[in-house]
């Protein structure tokens, strides 16, 4: 069952934290998202936090939020948040905001 949900599409809302900003830290994770396949938008908070929203299979959400928490990432990422929920009207690829 868990398999067959790996694949149905879901938005992840992730917040990335740390010295995440004027670090080239949303062009990275829009080129990750492209990679994987993912749409939706990255975009500077007024806090200092990075907001990814990515739409996709759960998988690949996954292997986004892999990435972010990994060790490849531009910045100094200190913690990343994510919340889980249905997709909604959908995006045309995958936008710096």
């Amino acid at each position: 069952m868990q398999g067959h949900d790996s694949h149905r599409s879901v938005r992840a809302t992730i917040w990335v934290r740390g010295r995440v900003q004027q670090v080239g830290f949303r062009w990275w994770t829009r080129a990750r998202a492209l990679e994987i396949g993912l749409t939706g938008y990255t975009s500077n908070l007024g806090d200092g936090r990075v907001q990814v929203v990515a739409e996709g299979s759960r998988a690949d959400c996954e292997r986004l939020l892999a990435a972010l928490r990994g060790p490849g990432t531009p910045g100094q990422v200190s913690g990343v948040t994510e919340i889980w929920s249905s997709v909604g009207d959908g995006y045309d690829g995958f936008a710096i905001r």
